[in-house]
């Protein structure tokens, strides 16, 4: 099987991606972190299945990442919270006016976004971040469905070469031209009336941001632009203003 159902709401959508057990390799995998558990979480009841899209229902922008981590949204249940690259994530969406705080605890921490939406290409946590092709295929009806649900989504930002790769896939399907279109940081591509416009950028993973591939600056552009290309961007100080009260 590789479609979703159709859906008529956010909430109906959700419900069916926590139920999915449609990759056996992904769910063991997922049931079997959530039982074995990391020592430091060891005291906590892990989600253990499909990771759901989170944010602002109303959204203009949406983002797209790879995976749930094993430790951070398998978690906690909700995408790019518990780990390091939730915590670069949100802390740049807080600075950019996107999202309410800067920290990503857990699903009941008061963490809102403000006109943004996060969701990925693949909805289980995969063995070594790594889902396979196939699995990708069979997940992307959810992101597909979301796409269709959020009516006012007018920009996407891409998080890493595979989410843009996918995202490219999808919206050439729905008729965009992007003949040629590759991935780098930064990297925009603008769309005509009726398609959302394309922002690229690293992805916040550990590796990237550890290693100063991807610094706070370098990410901060890409929010502060996407920001800039909403019709109807949400109120924010400056970073400068931020950087200057901390």
């Amino acid at each position: 099987m590789n479609a979703a159902p159709p859906t008529s709401s956010l909430a109906a959508l959700e419900a069916e991606i926590e139920a999915c057990r449609l990759c056996p390799r992904l769910v063991s995998w997922r049931e079997e972190v959530a039982r074995v558990k990391r020592r430091a979480f060891r005291e906590e009841a892990y989600w253990g299945r499909g990771v759901p899209g989170f944010g602002d229902p109303q959204a203009q922008l949406l983002i797209v990442g790879l995976a749930p981590g094993a430790h951070g949204s398998n978690r906690t249940g909700r995408m790019f919270t518990g780990d390091a690259s939730g915590e670069f994530l949100y802390g740049a969406l807080h600075r950019a006016g996107l999202a309410n705080q800067p920290t990503s605890l857990g699903r009941g921490d008061g963490l809102t976004l403000r006109g943004a939406f996060i969701t990925a290409v693949a909805r289980c946590a995969p063995p070594d971040n790594k889902p396979t092709p196939e699995e990708i295929r069979t997940c992307l009806p959810y992101l597909r469905a979301e796409m269709g649900l959020l009516r006012r989504v007018c920009g996407i930002v891409a998080l890493g070469k595979i989410a843009f790769d996918h995202v490219v896939d999808m919206l050439r399907q729905d008729g965009l031209p992007l003949s040629g279109a590759a991935f780098g940081h930064g990297v925009f591509y603008d769309a005509p009336a009726g398609f959302p416009w394309l922002l690229a950028s690293y992805h916040p993973s550990r590796q990237n941001t550890q290693t100063g591939r991807l610094t706070r600056d370098m990410f901060d552009s890409i929010w502060l632009r996407a920001r800039a290309l909403l019709p109807e961007p949400p109120p924010v100080e400056t970073i400068q203003e931020k950087k200057d009260d901390q």
